[in-house]
């Protein structure tokens, strides 16, 4: 079972977020770790744009081993996180508009543990998950999923296997299927990011009370996880809950003090709640980290200017 464990983190997983857009600009995230699943921290990320024109963005991860790139233009880039005394990893992977697109997580592996897993079970799993991976990308769906079923059938503990079938099944709008992978990878290991794209299924096969069950779970089970709170805040946003909505971007800026959509939902729930100084304050602070998002950024201004005296 270790060395399953150890296989999976070599997988370049692919999985959806649910959350609604709300930007003109795209915003990556993921997250970087060593062999034995301990965050990277200083690891480089570029993000190369991969649609006719040159787009670069470079940033680091941080102690959590978690790096955040915002104002990306939308489209396919090639993600490249090197560190010194690893082996470099690349993929290729889409950001789409509004909320973060949670890139796969990174498994950057020292030098001496990539020269012992070179050519072993190891290698020949990353090279078959490979391969899965770019008949999905290709939209060749059918052959993905019995490439996929190939390597659940050898090697059934490995959680990235499911989540890219419920994937690929939520592209073909076969929900039930999506729903069976996705529970499937969650009891391989936990993770926000399924989650969401569980409850994701749920809301689009129109099962909403599930869907929140499902969003609330992960949020009660992971109080301090800044992206799980987050996820929640949209949820019970779009939902009307307010306070509860403001309860979750709270929890989640304590995780994650420069999380800058959660001042921004903070402050524009307060000015709805009439509490202009708590709304002054964040959306000050969403101002001050630099947002990109050019509508948020343009909506807090007014806002701003119109809950602030001139002088």
């Amino acid at each position: 079972m270790k060395r399953l464990l150890i296989v999976g983190g070599l997988l370049l997983g692919l999985a959806l977020v649910g959350t609604p857009a709300e930007a003109q600009t795209g915003t990556a995230r993921g997250k970087v770790f060593d062999e034995n699943d301990k965050p990277l921290p200083d690891a480089t990320v570029l993000l190369e744009y991969l649609g006719g024109i040159t787009r670069k963005y470079e940033t680091k991860s941080s102690k959590k081993g978690e790096f955040t790139q915002v104002g990306m233009y939308p489209g396919m880039y090639k993600v490249t996180v090197t560190m010194e005394g690893y082996q470099g990893s690349t993929l290729e992977y889409r950001i789409s508009l509004g909320d973060p697109t949670e890139i796969p997580a990174f498994k950057l592996l020292s030098v001496a543990a990539a020269q012992e897993a070179a050519g072993g079970p190891a290698d020949q799993l990353r090279t078959a998950f490979k391969e899965a991976l770019d008949l999905t990308q290709a939209g060749k769906l059918d052959e993905a999923i019995v490439a996929y079923e190939a390597i659940a059938a050898t090697e059934p503990g490995v959680p990235e296997v499911y989540q890219n079938l419920g994937y690929v099944h939520t592209q073909k709008k076969d929900w039930a299927k999506a729903e069976e992978a996705y529970k499937k990878a969650l009891e391989l290991r936990p993770s926000s990011d399924v989650s969401a794209a569980l409850a994701r299924v749920y809301q689009e096969s129109g099962q909403s009370e599930k869907a929140m069950e499902v969003m609330s779970q992960a949020a009660g089970a992971n109080p301090t996880d800044a992206k799980a709170q987050f996820n929640m805040g949209i949820f019970n946003l779009n939902a009307g809950k307010s306070e509860e909505a403001v309860g979750n971007f709270t929890r989640a800026l304590e995780a994650d003090p420069s999380l800058a959509d959660a001042y921004y939902h903070l402050g524009t729930l307060y000015v709805g709640q009439n509490k202009i100084p708590e709304a002054v304050l964040n959306l000050e602070k969403f101002l001050s980290l630099n947002p990109s998002n050019a509508q948020n950024v343009a909506t807090a201004q007014g806002l701003l200017a119109a809950l602030t005296p001139k002088k």
